[in-house]
C-alpha cells in the first residue's frame, strides 16, 4: 500500500468503491487508516477533482474528489487497482492545495 495508489475500499454503509491513497508512503505501515479520496462518476470540471481513465488503469472514466477526503481503515482496503504516474500525482497535489486553500 503507497501513496498515489487507487484501491478498492469498503465502508459498511457506502458499499465498494475505488480511492487513492494520500498518506505519504513511509507512514502508512504505522498507521490504522490512510487518508483517501474517493472517486465519483460525477466528472466535473472543477480544481478539486483529478480525472482518471481507462489509460490510467481504472475499470471506468471518473474523478477523484478532494472535497470529500476521509480516513479509511487500512483493513477495509480490500484490492489494489492501478498505481498513478507522476503527472497524475501533480495534478493530485494541484488538487489537495485547490480543495484547502493552502
Amino acid at each position: 500500500m503507497n501513496r498515489g495508489e487507487v484501491w478498492w475500499y469498503e465502508l459498511p454503509d457506502q458499499g465498494a468503491r475505488p480511492g487513492c491513497i494520500l498518506t505519504r508512503s513511509p507512514a502508512i505501515p504505522v498507521l490504522n487508516g490512510v487518508l483517501v479520496a474517493p472517486s465519483t462518476r460525477t466528472v466535473r470540471d472543477i480544481a478539486t477533482q483529478v480525472h482518471l481513465g481507462l489509460d490510467d488503469g481504472m475499470p471506468y472514466p471518473c474523478a477523484l474528489s478532494f472535497d470529500n477526503v476521509l480516513t479509511v481503515p487500512k483493513a477495509l482496503m480490500t484490492e489494489r487497482i492501478t498505481s498513478l504516474g507522476p503527472h497524475k500525482l501533480f495534478e493530485l497535489c494541484r488538487a489537495i492545495t485547490a480543495a484547502t486553500g493552502c
